[in-house]
């Protein structure tokens, strides 16, 4: 074992970029994150201890193949939530696909 498995680790959190990072921030909000500026280019949006960074860089490849996978303990009534709040009326280039079983979870 190293030095680091040693240590209690806090979070691991993803940098994440944004084509429109305002429409981006927003977007967050309207989910529950709560937004904390960092810089005027970057921000952390947590929903309790979990977390990511939001920054304000465009690159389309990356940004295009960026997946956020928010696990709960229960995805039925989080689908419920989502569904209801219309996010995807609100923010049409947003995906939000409905629940799927897949071998890395559901």
């Amino acid at each position: 074992m190293n030095e680091l498995s040693n240590q209690n680790a806090l979070a691991i959190r993803p940098f994440i970029g944004a084509k429109n990072f305002d429409r981006s921030r927003d977007f967050y909000k309207d989910l529950g994150f709560t937004e904390t500026l960092l810089s005027p280019s970057l921000f952390l949006f947590k929903w309790n201890e979990l977390g990511f960074y939001l920054q304000n860089a465009y690159v389309k490849d990356w940004v295009d193949n960026t997946m956020l996978f928010f696990q709960v303990e229960s995805v039925e009534a989080v689908w419920a939530e989502l569904t209801a709040m219309e996010l995807t009326i609100k923010y049409p280039e947003v995906k939000i696909v409905p629940i799927r079983t897949e071998s890395w979870g559901k």
